[in-house]
């Protein structure tokens, strides 16, 4: 059973991109150490707007080039953070390690995973071979790791200011498993696509009500944490498209997903825009990313099934709310980057 203990934490332990402070390293070294796995956030955001402009490709006839090009910039972007949190385990293991056993920044250790699901949906077109060897490793890396993420929760005692949007990440990141596979061209995978789908669902629930009672009752989310909270969106989102691709129907339950997200976002996406303009940007924001573009695709797919002037407005919306939003991340992290802040943007 899952315990919960009394107490307040201070704010640093609830900072989830953030660990144990660790030694600096020498020269330009210390960039690399300061190295957050959550930015994995990145790629999942820029994979999911790659989705939705393909999808906008099918419905509106915008250039299919648009899709693509995000598709591969996003494998770009994955590269290079594997490069770069390699030698960070290499140079720092005591940092990923301090990272890993985290109770809040652990969980975002599925965040290369999810990332290793989604893009075999815009690399199919360039290589089935290769989207096929990434799905096969992120489907069984995503469920090793979510066994292991409930296992934790189950084994010790878990304190309530710890239950945070990142918590969402282990074990509803299964619902990623079934987005790319009815185009990998795999043997039928009906069995792996339930399974994913339903501990994905089932995991949403009580995790949502328990992440919703720590942001009642416990003390409000520090400023590092607050972007998280569109996270919350982000299991309905993806659990609609990956709902859609298990039983091949956009039924009343599909809906009713997407219902519920879009309900989450219209109360959410307020309170962020408050806070961005008191908040110095960090590499969190990221965590922003996914859930918009998540929200934009189940509106096009919707757009696409049932024709109607208010779906069309909606999705169109969504879609360029969050280009705009993805767009304005990545230009302002490489920014950052060049300009050597790292350490500073992960504060």
């Amino acid at each position: 059973m899952l315990q919960v203990v009394e107490g307040e934490p201070s704010e640093a332990t609830l900072t989830a991109h953030r660990v144990p402070d660790q030694p600096p390293l020498p020269g330009g070294w210390r960039h690399i150490e300061a190295l957050p796995v959550g930015l994995f956030a990145a790629v999942m955001g820029l994979t999911g707007l790659s989705v939705a402009w393909r999808l906008a490709h099918v419905r509106y006839g915008v250039p299919p080039w648009l899709g693509e090009a995000i598709g591969l910039i996003a494998a770009a972007a994955f590269l290079a953070l594997m490069a770069a949190y390699a030698a960070k385990a290499i140079i720092a293991p005591e940092a990923v390690r301090a990272e890993f056993r985290h109770p809040i920044a652990g969980n975002l250790f599925g965040t290369p995973l999810i990332s290793l699901l989604l893009l075999p949906i815009t690399l199919a077109p360039f290589s089935l071979t290769l989207a096929r060897v990434l799905w096969i490793a992120g489907a069984l890396g995503m469920m090793l790791f979510a066994w292991l993420i409930v296992t934790r929760w189950l084994s010790d005692r878990q304190q309530a200011a710890h239950a945070t949007p990142a918590w969402i990440v282990p074990v509803v990141g299964l619902l990623d498993v079934p987005l790319a596979l009815p185009g990998l061209g795999l043997p039928p995978m009906q069995g792996v696509m339930i399974f994913a789908l339903a501990v994905g669902l089932f995991f949403a629930v009580p995790l949502f009500t328990l992440i919703l009672s720590r942001l009642l009752f416990e003390a409000p989310l520090p400023a590092a944490l607050q972007p998280s909270l569109l996270i919350l969106a982000a299991p309905f989102a993806v659990g609609f498209s990956s709902y859609v691709a298990t039983t091949g129907t956009l039924d009343l339950f599909a809906e009713s997903l997407f219902a519920v997200a879009l309900f989450l976002l219209t109360v959410l996406l307020p309170k962020l825009a408050r806070f961005g303009r008191a908040c110095p940007f960090r590499v969190s924001w990221w965590g922003v990313s996914f859930p918009l573009a998540a929200v934009a695709v189940a509106a096009l797919r919707i757009a696409t099934a049932e024709w109607a002037l208010a779906t069309d407005g909606l999705a169109l919306a969504l879609l360029g709310l969050a280009t705009l939003v993805i767009g304005w991340l990545f230009v302002r992290t490489l920014i950052g980057l060049a300009r050597g802040e790292l350490r500073t943007l992960t504060q």
